[in-house]
């Protein structure tokens, strides 16, 4: 599957992480992990799903970011790839919100949202790399359009689309506490602001929720 879906290797490091609501601060160790160079694409979603009718609904373009997908498609979808792959999935499924996450399998997984803080600030202390027209596709230049991935500057580390397009998907549940099995996503959407653009909010929805979809694994 690397010919439909280029990784890129992060190094490791730390990530310095903050939780505004709780007024918490703390530290994450980062270990060396892989991570798709693009979102997922129409063309690679329905190579693995075998969902044309997601695919297709979506846009036009095998090269969109697929879309319409909730957490638990991206789930589903990062087990059927390892499974192509000859890979061990990484999660166990259950019933309605139940998934585990087995920390040993080498399969594909949904990036922890420190994972993917980190490899979109690729080794800097801000997120924006560059000028916001030459990295992301966002409300003054989307034309409230997707856009094909990989059209923008990547990273440092190689990374495209990390900033606007689509939303995407991390493993992390957003706040048990507060709103239970809601998990969070990240990076923003074609239609935000530019001041929202250039510093990536954190959204969060159901698991059973369709958002505008997942990143990498």
């Amino acid at each position: 599957m690397s010919r439909f879906y280029p990784m890129v290797q992060i190094p490791g490091g730390e990530e310095d992480l903050r939780d505004d609501r709780k007024k918490l601060q703390w530290k994450a160790t980062i270990p060396p992990f892989l991570l798709g160079a693009y979102p997922v694409t129409n063309e690679l979603y329905e190579a693995v799903v075998g969902d044309s009718d997601t695919a297709s609904n979506s846009s036009h373009s095998h090269q969109m970011p697929v879309v319409n997908i909730s957490w638990k498609d991206a789930v589903g979808f990062c087990n059927l790839l390892s499974q192509r792959s000859g890979l061990t999935p990484c999660y166990s499924i259950g019933s309605g919100e139940a998934v585990q996450w087995n920390v040993e399998a080498d399969g594909y997984r949904l990036p922890t949202e420190a994972e993917w803080q980190y490899a979109c600030k690729a080794g800097n202390s801000s997120y924006q790399y560059g000028k916001l027209d030459q990295i992301a596709w966002y409300n003054d230049n989307s034309q409230g359009m997707l856009h094909e991935v990989g059209n923008k500057e990547p990273n440092a580390w190689g990374l495209y689309d990390m900033l606007g397009n689509v939303w995407e998907w991390c493993w992390d549940i957003y706040d048990e506490q507060v709103y239970g099995s809601y998990r969070v996503f990240r990076g923003g959407a074609g239609l935000k602001k530019q001041e929202d653009a250039e510093q990536p909010a954190v959204g969060a929805a159901t698991p059973h929720s369709v958002s505008r979809i997942l990143d990498s694994v």
